[in-house]
């Protein structure tokens, strides 16, 4: 059985792939930091990437005692936008900003890749294997 059949481990590599790219372009903007009229890149938020996953819909509530689920949840966190600073030379790129960019990046990389390690060893586990 090929892992990526498993929608869990597709969501891994999509999710993967997504980071990879958005790696791509902060480092981009890091570069140019100096060109002027260079104008930051970035990706959409993952959610809004991948579209529907899943047909699973809006968050069902089973249990009267369990709370009413939202949609959204942590990709709003990516939406917030301000209003781009431009230097002298029309460069808006904020180094600042790109290097807290970076570092979320690096985190939710870290986050995917263990969570992958997790499952592959449970289901190692589950089959038997060491």
């Amino acid at each position: 059985m090929d892992a990526n059949e498993i929608g869990l481990f597709s969501l891994a590599d999509k999710r993967l792939a997504y980071l990879d790219q958005r790696q791509i372009l902060l480092a981009k903007d890091i570069a140019n930091a100096s060109t002027p009229n260079w104008r930051e890149q970035d990706l959409k938020p993952f959610a809004a990437a991948i579209g529907s996953f899943s047909d699973a819909g809006e968050p069902v509530q089973t249990n009267p005692m369990h709370l009413a689920g939202t949609s959204g949840g942590v990709a709003q966190q990516d939406r917030m936008l301000r209003p781009a600073e431009k230097a002298p030379d029309g460069n808006a790129v904020s180094l600042q900003d790109d290097m807290v960019k970076m570092s979320g990046n690096d985190e939710a990389h870290e986050l995917v890749t263990d969570l992958y390690k997790s499952y592959l060893g449970m289901f190692g586990t589950a089959f038997g294997r060491s």
